[in-house]
């Protein structure tokens, strides 16, 4: 009877070891999170249309993130109203994202849904169109915005409109945008024309040298490889040692 038992649940212990780590969400200090933040942002920034002439690059800051993780954690689908304590910006903006089921989230998705709201922003009315959301677009390409955080949530119990487990995406931006009366971004002149000091013009973005914190090129090529080389090897890794557990203690799941 011990061996049925045994070769019933063996199959399901391994499932549940796959299952949980390709639905886990990445922590706020895993680099391919970062660079694919990094990366939506500055895609949809360099992208504007209008062109823009003043649109700085953005990168990432770990205080940002830090303080959209400890949001986030609360699953509550509502704007943090204490997220401006910050050393270097006096405030924040912020975009929230909520989404099911938890093995579809991706960042690509997140930002796109926010940057798909550009569809109803008038740049030259400067607003949105009637009973449409497009401040989250705005926020995003805010030229004088150059810093970003963000971090993503397992909520078990759901939130906001979803309740069964569902992902809570935020985003934290230094300095906020979307101030009243002011477009988000300027248009005279070719891309990187009104950039000041000493800067470089990337992909259509003024970059400066006080600017690096984190961007995907500092973690270079090698940093990705690494990462798909090393996440089957640990997943390997857990499965040999869940066996070698199982051959140990034959009668750990073994009930009389």
């Amino acid at each position: 009877m011990a061996g049925v038992w045994q070769r019933l649940l063996w199959p399901w212990i391994v499932l549940v070891i796959v299952r949980a780590r390709a639905n886990a969400l990445p922590d706020i200090t895993d680099e391919e999170f970062i660079g694919k933040c990094v990366r939506e942002h500055n895609k949809a920034r360099s992208s504007v249309s209008p062109p823009a002439s003043d649109m700085l690059y953005m990168t990432w800051d770990k205080r940002l993130a830090i303080t959209a993780k400890a949001w986030a954690e609360r699953c509550e689908f509502r704007h943090n109203e204490d997220r401006h304590s910050h050393p270097e910006f006096s405030s924040v903006g912020e975009n929230i994202w909520a989404g099911h089921p938890t093995s579809e989230f991706s960042v690509n998705k997140s930002v796109e849904k926010w940057v798909s709201e550009k569809e109803d922003y008038n740049y030259k009315d400067n607003k949105c169109n009637a009973n449409k959301e497009c401040r989250h677009y705005t926020q995003i390409v805010w030229a004088s915005t150059h810093k970003v955080g963000c971090a993503a949530q397992l909520c078990s119990n759901g939130i906001g409109k979803f309740h069964t487990a569902s992902v809570f995406f935020v985003c934290n931006y230094g300095p906020h945008g979307n101030l009243r009366g002011m477009h988000p971004y300027n248009t005279q002149g070719p891309a990187c024309s009104r950039c000041t000091g000493n800067s470089s013009c990337q992909e259509s973005l003024c970059r400066y040298d006080w600017t690096p914190d984190w961007a995907p090129s500092h973690s270079g090529r090698a940093n990705y490889v690494a990462i798909l080389i090393t996440r089957p090897i640990a997943l390997l890794f857990t499965i040999v040692t869940a066996h070698a557990v199982h051959y140990k203690y034959p009668n750990v799941f073994c009930y009389e």
